[in-house]
């Protein structure tokens, strides 16, 4: 179980690193500026291996290009992240990204719910891209949550999986118990609803003895 710091400030990476973060993770469609200028300076900041995502806001973030224009403003940050995240919208860049060295966090994010047939069969298409598939989906009930629990113990390793929205937001805690590689947190602003923070995790993490 890593906790993923999700920035939308660039400033607070020291402080994630600080309060137990295991990683960060640059939300570059939240900031303002150079975004070259700020992965640089947190390169510089902190140890900590470093994601860098740039959501589409098809998937509930603030870039609006397509995969051309995605590449383009990536391509200076890419050799200041150990990862990158992916969307399957931008899939086709993920050949020049992984041929340089950098791994890719495949990442799917639904507004409702999948069956277990259909999550197995996404989990295979983020495979055919990247190294580790991120699903996070919308359970409607307790039985959505108990097949996404299910498919997360029993999916190839490594796997990401969590939850939209703060209805079941105690699943964040949850999924990482049934092999979940990454948590994600906020260090002030979530990034999404129902986010716990870095701090918080860092004393679940303790009182579950993992």
């Amino acid at each position: 179980m890593k906790i993923v710091a999700a920035l939308t400030d660039p400033a607070h990476a020291v402080m994630a690193q600080e309060q137990g973060a295991d990683l960060i993770e640059l939300r570059l469609d939240l900031f303002e500026g150079d975004l070259a200028e700020h992965a640089r300076r947190c390169r510089e900041q902190v140890t900590l291996p470093i994601i860098a995502t740039l959501r589409s806001g098809a998937e509930g973030g603030r870039y609006f290009g397509n995969a051309a224009e995605w590449m383009q403003r990536l391509a200076p940050i890419v050799p200041l992240a150990d990862y990158i995240d992916i969307e399957q919208r931008f899939a086709e860049n993920a050949p020049a990204i992984r041929a340089v060295g950098k791994q890719v966090i495949a990442s799917c994010h639904e507004a409702g719910m999948l069956n277990l047939t259909e999550l197995f069969h996404l989990e295979r298409n983020l495979r055919e891209f990247g190294d580790i598939p991120k699903i996070i989906v919308t359970p409607q009930g307790e039985d959505d949550l108990i097949d996404l629990i299910s498919f997360t113990c029993a999916a190839k390793k490594p796997i990401c999986t969590g939850v939209m929205g703060a209805g079941h937001r105690y699943a964040r805690a949850i999924l990482p118990l049934f092999g979940s590689e990454f948590v994600y947190c906020h260090t002030g602003t979530p990034t999404a609803e129902g986010q716990y923070s870095v701090a918080e995790f860092v004393q679940l993490r303790k009182l579950l003895g993992v």
